[in-house]
């Protein structure tokens, strides 16, 4: 099978999690704290009642195939196809009632991401990649998907969630990419990748990911013809410190001043 054969399986989760978020979206609901570290880490009943749909759908049609979530155990890890979830990627936006928040779904295949898709049920838009090509599909219409080029970092405009989740040497190589762009904006989580690929954003620049958050939206970035790796310019797949970037020269130059 390819990629294209479970684009229609993919629409299928996405619904399923949309309709269980969207009635948990501004409204009043339980918040709890998971982080270990004495940090914010949040978690709402809308999370886990949106992963668990869409893991039943999957056990039910591919009980053969792995699931990977951010709310659960991880279940068939090496099977030949892993599916990854992140049910509401920007926690933090959705409680706050933001809508910079989306569900990211992926499918692996031996352990590369082979396609993806950024879900965002309450503006209903939906971002997709297979690492070749990748699509917008909302009110805005159907259409391709493309980074723009950006030669230059006085050109660039930089996205991050926040410096603030970042640790103190982080946080100081970022600066330094941020003093060179010519525009530089907060949050966002995963909305800002799409955007990048979409071609209104040159940069993002993370620290801390899990693989769920960026596993699927490895294929949309480079579908659209983006470039995103590890501040080590290795694979970005285990997640940890993360650059994307719509044009490699941008990336270069970026990479250069992370690594200063």
């Amino acid at each position: 099978m390819t990629a294209i054969d479970f684009a229609a399986f993919v629409d299928e989760l996405a619904t399923v999690s949309g309709e269980t978020i969207r009635p948990f979206f501004r409204s009043a609901l339980g918040i709890e704290n998971k982080s270990r570290s004495g940090g914010f880490d949040p978690v709402t009943a809308a999370d886990r009642a949106a992963e668990a749909g869409m893991r039943a759908l999957i056990k039910k049609t591919f009980p053969e195939h792995g699931i990977l979530g951010e709310e659960f155990a991880a279940e068939r890890p090496d099977a030949e196809y892993v599916w990854v979830l992140d049910p509401i990627d920007g926690t933090k936006s959705f409680i706050c009632g933001m809508p910079a928040w989306g569900t990211l779904i992926a499918l692996m295949r031996r352990g590369e991401p082979i396609y993806g898709m950024m879900h965002q049920p309450f503006i209903r838009e939906q971002f997709t990649g297979d690492g070749k090509a990748a699509r917008y599909r909302g009110p805005a219409g159907d259409r391709a998907l493309r980074a723009r080029p950006c030669a230059n970092l006085d050109e660039a405009v930089l996205a991050t969630t926040s410096p603030l989740l970042m640790h103190q040497d982080d946080r100081g190589s970022f600066r330094r990419v941020e003093d060179a762009v010519r525009l530089s904006r907060y949050g966002g989580d995963c909305y800002a990748y799409c955007m990048l690929a979409a071609g209104h954003i040159d940069l993002v620049i993370e620290t801390e990911l899990k693989p769920y958050d960026v596993l699927p939206l490895i294929p949309i970035i480079e579908g659209a013809g983006g470039i995103i790796t590890t501040w080590d310019n290795d694979k970005p797949h285990k997640g940890g410190k993360i650059i994307a970037a719509g044009d490699k020269r941008a990336h270069a130059k970026a990479m250069a001043l992370l690594r200063k």
